[in-house]
């Protein structure tokens, strides 16, 4: 499983124009999660994603979690974070 996480004053999710999804302060992940990742790994990277410390507190130091800023947490799969981009020998591309 791998994750990319940004932190956000907002983000949206739109698909043909239509908003799906959106947030004002918080993480945006994108998420690739593969056939092997389990219930266990799920719950590991959740815990992991909301309490990272990497919001600013009042002396301006990243020491806050979206958690303790009562922030929101956008997810957006993207199984190309799993691909293979490694080329084989003798492969023609």
């Amino acid at each position: 499983m791998i994750a990319v996480i940004q932190r956000v004053s907002e983000a949206t999710v739109r698909i043909e124009s239509a908003i799906k999804s959106q947030i004002q302060t918080g993480l945006l992940v994108l998420v690739g999660i593969e056939e092997t990742d389990d219930a266990e790994d799920i719950e590991w990277l959740a815990g992991k994603i909301v309490n990272l410390r990497i919001f600013n507190d009042d002396q301006d130091v990243m020491n806050v979690s979206v958690k303790d800023i009562q922030g929101e947490i956008i997810l957006v799969s993207q199984f190309t974070l799993q691909a293979s981009t490694k080329k084989a020998i003798g492969q023609v591309i």
